[in-house]
């Protein structure tokens, strides 16, 4: 199949297609309601502990992977402007084997991340362990529910939620840098541990994969899945950079679970305590709306082609989103935020996701010179990059996404086996 075709196959809503109402601007709003919540409010104590005084080299790096893997997606997305992301591109590009493999590492990565998304927001609202996972379900009930209602109602309610949050932010910079530096970093650090916060800090910037899985969605899509990918990339990079040196400047990040509520109240800024959390409590919503959206898409050109149960491609008549599949999400991540805790679903999450771009660099790599925005030197280096910091997570997080990505693959590889021999 040809890129033209794939698109004008599945480009509109007649036939149980999905309906293209999305601009530039809700898609750069969905891609940083994506990033901003994971990243401002739950890796940076993770990824100090790892990093030491090295984490602003860390930060650096996870920076130059992510832009290898958006210009990778963008390049991509132009040319095939479907729901899937690199679900499509692997399969297009790779083969079905590869396709498969990249869409079932978002899948679980990112349904990891949902949780992770969940649980901040819940443990920034509400002191209880017990209840933190009742307001953790609850969160995802209802914000699976305004999906449901189609993704108008989604770039509406993230571009709300989005606004707050870097309101929040900006007040909370404001304090940091207006105060006098009262922290100089001691922490020993390693390489090892650098490209492990690395690792852990790609985690908040993987949003922009939202764009490109919703490419179905929006409205002229060659032009404006690229930009809108550019532009929410680069306003977080932004972002991150000044809340890395704020920190670093007043506090110690790897100490405490809430690193910016410290760093605010270190400062003297007691009153700041509670924008922190409210702050970090809308980041974490606008975090898992979209999350929810974009993890939809994938599951729904999945099993539009089989790799998934074909009950999962439905399309709701009325709001023309994939209600099944969000149905089917929203339970899986209620099941894991009632058993799993925050730092092992961050690195579960980021080795998954790690796989998922490494696999759209190498997608990206075979397109030919009339679809090349960009040279193959950065699919090389993003290729590189990807396996690198997957490979330098935490190790019970990668051994266990290792192990939950091999058994899909030998479910496939079983299902694929029968359906050969009853054709036989």
């Amino acid at each position: 199949m040809t890129a033209p075709e794939v698109g004008a196959d599945q480009s509109s809503s007649a036939g149980g297609g999905l309906a293209r109402r999305l601009g530039v601007g809700d898609a750069v709003v969905i891609g940083l309601g994506s990033m901003v919540g994971a990243g401002v409010f739950a890796v940076w104590s993770p990824a100090a502990r790892a990093a030491g005084s090295g984490l602003l080299v860390g930060l650096v790096i996870a920076a130059v992977v992510a832009y290898c893997n958006a210009v990778a997606s963008a390049q991509l997305a132009a040319v095939y402007p479907v729901s899937g992301g690199t679900y499509v591109y692997g399969r297009e590009r790779l083969g079905e084997w590869w396709g498969f493999a990249a869409g079932w590492c978002f899948v679980i990565g990112k349904t990891a991340s949902c949780a992770a998304m969940a649980l901040t927001f819940a443990t920034y609202v509400v002191p209880n362990h017990w209840v933190q996972r009742v307001v953790a379900l609850v969160a995802v009930v209802v914000l699976a529910g305004v999906n449901y209602r189609g993704v108008t109602r989604t770039a509406r309610l993230t571009r709300v939620l989005v606004t707050c949050t870097l309101v929040v932010l900006a007040i909370v910079l404001i304090v940091l840098y207006s105060s006098h530096p009262t922290h100089h970093s001691t922490a020993s650090t390693s390489a090892y541990g650098v490209l492990q916060s690395a690792g852990l800090l790609f985690f908040a910037f993987a949003g922009y994969a939202r764009i490109a899985t919703m490419g179905e969605e929006v409205r002229e899509p060659a032009r404006t899945i690229p930009r809108a990918i550019g532009i929410a990339l680069v306003i977080a990079i932004g972002i991150y950079l000044a809340v890395a040196f704020a920190l670093l400047r007043t506090s110690d990040p790897a100490s405490t679970a809430a690193p910016l509520a410290s760093a605010v109240d270190a400062v003297g800024a007691a009153w700041a305590v509670p924008v922190v959390r409210i702050g970090a409590a809308l980041a974490s919503l606008g975090a898992l709306l979209a999350l929810i959206a974009g993890i939809g898409r994938t599951t729904l050109a999945m099993a539009r082609n089989r790799d998934l149960p074909s009950w999962l491609a439905a399309v709701h008549p009325r709001f023309q989103v994939p209600h099944h599949a969000e149905l089917a999400l929203a339970v899986v991540v209620g099941v894991l935020v009632l058993s799993t805790d925050l730092r092992g679903v961050i690195g579960f999450s980021s080795f998954g996701v790690l796989l998922y771009y490494a696999i759209a660099n190498a997608s990206a790599f075979t397109q030919p010179a009339d679809q090349r925005r960009w040279p193959r030197a950065v699919n090389v280096l993003g290729l590189t990059g990807c396996v690198v910091l997957a490979v330098t997570l935490p190790w019970t997080s990668a051994v266990v996404a290792a192990a939950v990505l091999a058994a899909g693959l030998l479910v496939r590889r079983f299902r694929t086996g029968r359906a050969g021999s009853a054709r036989n």
